[in-house]
């Protein structure tokens, strides 16, 4: 086929009987077409009425011999119908690559005029060997989302894209899990087991079909544990034994190498079986008088034991009658046993009279309020301060003598006895709560103290060691009883309060306290939770209290309660982290209490082991106190020197970790540490440093600022947050330095501030430890561990504990000390008075003010307008 110039086409005249007033239109235009490989196409067109039809390719005409034409008749119009067709190659079509597509359009001529056709486009098919983007193989737990991409490889026309799974194709109409999208990805919404397969994406065209590799997607089911079975019995039918229960990794069983359960799949507890106790019988009573017929009877109770716990009933006859001799038959007097009855009834009214008004009695000195010895304020003022008394007088104000049988104390000191005297003193003016200082209080025991590597050695062989920090820097230990103590971890803030009567009479305890550093525990936090106090652990686990311990320890919570959602986590045997407290809300066991206050929180808790205080903030306005510490080397022999920043979190454990690792690295500190509120904007915080004397020092920064990310700081779970600021001294001779760091959170209202950092070649500096009252010994044991004696706060119970009309009770105490917060966990308690007294040994040990507490109990007894007054004797 040959083209050829415009002019070289000869147009014939129009037929004869073509009808002169049509233009021809096209029963026929011609379409895009495709060349495969080398096979040419062919392009037709059909037009009436249309004396001559030739076709025109990229502005060209092709020549007239390249054309194919057939000519007929319409016979419906009776008009000419002509049809022409032409051949094109890809030798034609190649010549025009990379300059514009190849076209060609009919042209159809009548006596009327001329008519075009639409163009049809001639391209070269192909479908390239790769593909731009394959499927990958992966791993997906069940349940989880799959896209597997694909792109195919390029191609004309543009390939279109199936997939396989396992050699069989994949129909999106029938699965609705699956999708196709018009990118060619397959979707699985949620991966089944069934889903496990080898899927190919599969491209093709009119040229050619492409295959991908194949991408193995593994589903897999991470297992978990099935409900715990019913405790078994217990292994001993009397005494100490064991119980377990167990769980099976079978909801779901892991498949595909699906994770293992984590945990223990059986777990043991103590248990205790009462032992059977078969019953005996007692001793044969005395014969009975012989009756009127000549018998006499004695009897035995089955008492001697009695049976219980299951125990065997006595066996044998608990009556026993025999027939009198002939000389001890005498018939007694009716009349006489009359008498001796009604003797016996007398006797027995007049004792039941005796004892109703002894108790009536009783009740009417009760109801009066505050007993005699309360109301007499000696109580609150002599009653606290030693003076001399003789043991021998009978009308003591206190007659409470401590329990010894468990430990051997020296208890030396007296109190003031009731005395009546004209002079009298008032209340405000006298000594109030002064401790025993005259007295001598020694408790003798066995002291971790002294003893610590024994303690240490007895420790480590029991199953919760492990979790425990080593070494004694962060621990506190001491051997306990029922007089009680108080271990603290000298500067920081942590300590725990065993009050009086929690550990059960007869039974001495060794309890510990340690500090966990972050390292050392791992607690899990969801969304924006925040840790907010340090993790503390107080042990041993399981260990039995009759009343709560207080276990004190810092926060760096600010703002109202009302932006935050603070919960007490302690941890389970299992390893996993349960709320049992939510601050705010009705609790749900009367087991826990957290009493919150500015930067300390005070937990009552009978059931020790490991605590931690978390919050979730409610609002942009919620913020955590941190502190900023400065610290630079205390010598520096080369010409750089270094400033460090530290951002911790505003407890004073979280500085004693960064003193002593300052310390080791010849580290000091600069200035008293600054305290920001870190707001929960999700903004970081920025640190920079100016005025610097250029002349003299240059910053080896090369950014203008340096930043800690936001969450780094907001979880509180990385400790010893800093930034590091290298100078270099232009001189060695340069001795001083005087500069600014500016400190302040991201495009957030937080705060912003600036510490003036002043070095001089005759700095001295001295380690800044934080002031902490708790400095000595880390365990105190009996009465030295609490301000207020052991006799008067037993008097103080006694007195308040049972309610009163007038409102002269442990309430009225509760909000003159305002600790009246949650009234209801003291009032669940068997005693509210001793867990005001604890809370208030635990807040104010060993600073606390006695007269202000004595002013207190004093201000409850004056309910009713009477002024208390005290003899001066008495002080």
């Amino acid at each position: 086929m040959q083209q050829g110039a415009q002019q070289s086409v000869t147009v014939a005249s129009p037929a004869s009987g073509a009808s002169p007033d049509l233009l021809p239109h096209f029963l026929l235009e011609p379409d895009d077409v495709y060349i495969v490989k080398n096979k040419a196409v062919s392009l037709a067109c059909r037009a009436t009425p249309a004396t001559q039809i030739y076709f025109k390719c990229n502005g060209e005409w092709v020549h007239q011999g390249d054309h194919v034409t057939q000519r007929s008749t319409d016979r419906s119009t009776g008009l000419p119908v002509m049809e022409v067709r032409i051949e094109i190659t890809r030798q034609q079509v190649e010549k025009l690559f990379g300059l514009e597509e190849y076209w060609c359009q009919c042209v159809a001529w009548s006596s009327s005029g001329t008519t075009k056709s639409q163009k049809a486009f001639v391209r070269i098919a192909y479908l390239r060997k790769n593909f731009e983007q394959e499927p990958t193989s992966r791993e997906v737990s069940i349940e989880q989302g799959v896209v597997l991409p694909c792109r195919p490889p390029e191609g004309i026309p543009p390939a279109e894209v199936e997939w396989l799974r396992n050699e069989e194709l994949v129909d999106p109409a029938l699965d609705a899990n699956v999708l196709v999208t018009p990118e060619h990805s397959l979707v699985l919404r949620q991966a089944r087991l069934a889903d496990t397969a080898n899927y190919t994406c599969v491209a093709k065209n009119i040229v050619a079909r492409r295959r991908s590799s194949s991408a193995a997607i593994t589903v897999y089911v991470n297992g978990g544990w099935s409900t715990w079975t019913q405790w078994s019995g217990c292994s001993t039918s009397c005494g100490r034994g064991w119980q377990k229960r167990s769980r099976t990794c079978t909801n779901p069983t892991p498949l595909n190498g699906g994770a293992f359960c984590e945990g223990q799949n059986v777990q043991k507890s103590a248990c205790t079986t009462l032992c059977p106790v078969d019953g005996d019988w007692s001793e044969w009573s005395k014969w009975s008088v012989c009756g009127a017929e000549c018998t006499h009877w004695r009897s035995r109770e089955c008492s001697e034991p009695a049976p219980r716990n299951g125990g065997q009933e006595c066996h044998g006859p608990e009556l026993e009658t025999h027939n009198c001799t002939s000389e001890l038959c005498s018939p007694t007097t009716p009349g006489a046993e009359d008498l001796a009855l009604y003797v016996g009834l007398i006797a027995v009214a007049v004792c039941l009279v005796l004892l109703l008004l002894v108790g009536v009695l009783v009740y009417c000195r009760k109801k009066g309020g505050l007993d005699a010895d309360v109301a007499d304020s000696s109580i609150l003022t002599t009653g606290f301060q030693p003076v001399s008394i003789k043991p021998s007088k009978a009308d003591n104000l206190l007659t409470i003598q401590p329990d010894l049988s468990t430990a051997t104390m020296t208890y030396q000191g007296s109190l003031c006895p009731r005395q009546d005297g004209p002079a009298k003193l008032q209340l405000p003016n006298g000594h109030l709560l002064s401790p025993l200082g005259a007295g001598r209080h020694t408790l003798h025991h066995s002291s971790p103290a002294a003893e610590g590597a024994d303690f240490m050695a007895r420790l480590s062989t029991q199953s919760y060691f492990r979790s425990l920090p080593r070494g004694t820097a962060n621990m506190a230990y001491g051997t306990f009883n029922f007089l009680g103590g108080r271990l603290m971890i000298p500067n920081t803030g942590v300590s725990l309060l065993i009050p009086p009567d929690a550990i059960p009479r007869g039974k001495i305890y060794e309890v510990y306290l340690t500090l966990h550093k972050h390292e050392e525990v791992r607690l899990p936090l969801a969304g924006c939770q925040t840790l907010l106090s340090p993790i503390v652990s107080c042990g041993p686990p399981g260990v039995l209290l009759t009343r709560p311990a207080i276990l004190a320890m810092g926060h760096c919570v600010e703002a109202g309660a009302e932006h935050w959602s603070l919960r007490l986590k302690k941890q389970s045997c299992e390893g996993t982290w349960e709320d049992v407290l939510q601050l705010g809300a009705e609790p749900r066991t009367e087991l826990y209490y957290c009493q919150l206050e500015a930067q300390a929180c005070y937990i009552f808790t009978e059931q020790l082991g490991r605590f931690a205080l978390v919050g979730e903030s409610l609002s942009m306005a919620a913020s955590k106190r941190l502190k900023l510490v400065l610290f630079a080397p205390a010598a520096c022999p080369s010409l750089e020197y270094n400033i460090r920043v530290y951002c911790l979190s505003d407890t004073q454990d979280a500085l004693k970790e960064v003193m002593q690792l300052e310390k080791q690295m010849g580290g000091q500190l600069i200035g008293a540490p600054r305290v920001l509120h870190f707001k929960d904007s999700y903004h970081n915080l920025r640190l920079s440093i100016h005025d610097m004397p250029s002349s003299l020092w240059k910053s080896k920064l090369l950014a203008s600022y340096q930043e800690i990310p936001f969450y780094h700081i907001w979880s509180g779970l990385q400790p010893y947050l800093h930034c590091t600021f290298t100078l270099e001294r232009l001189s060695p001779s340069t001795c001083e330095l005087a500069c600014k760091i500016w400190i302040w959170q991201v495009e957030g209202d937080g705060q912003s501030f600036t510490i003036n950092c002043n070095i001089a070649k005759d700095t001295r500096f001295s380690d800044w430890l934080v002031p902490d009252s708790e400095v000595g010994s880390p365990a105190l044991v009996g009465p030295s561990a609490f301000k207020i004696p052991f006799l008067i706060r037993q008097k103080i119970i006694s007195s308040l504990d049972t309610p009163c009309a007038r409102g002269a009770d442990w309430r009225t105490l509760a909000q003159k000390l305002n600790l009246d917060s949650h009234v209801s966990f003291y009032a669940s308690k068997a005693s509210p008075t001793a867990m005001i007294l604890n809370l208030w040994e635990a807040r104010h040990f060993p600073n606390g003010n006695l007269s202000q507490l004595a002013a207190a109990v004093a201000e409850v007894g004056k309910q009713d307008g009477a002024l208390f007054a005290v003899s001066e004797a008495e002080c």
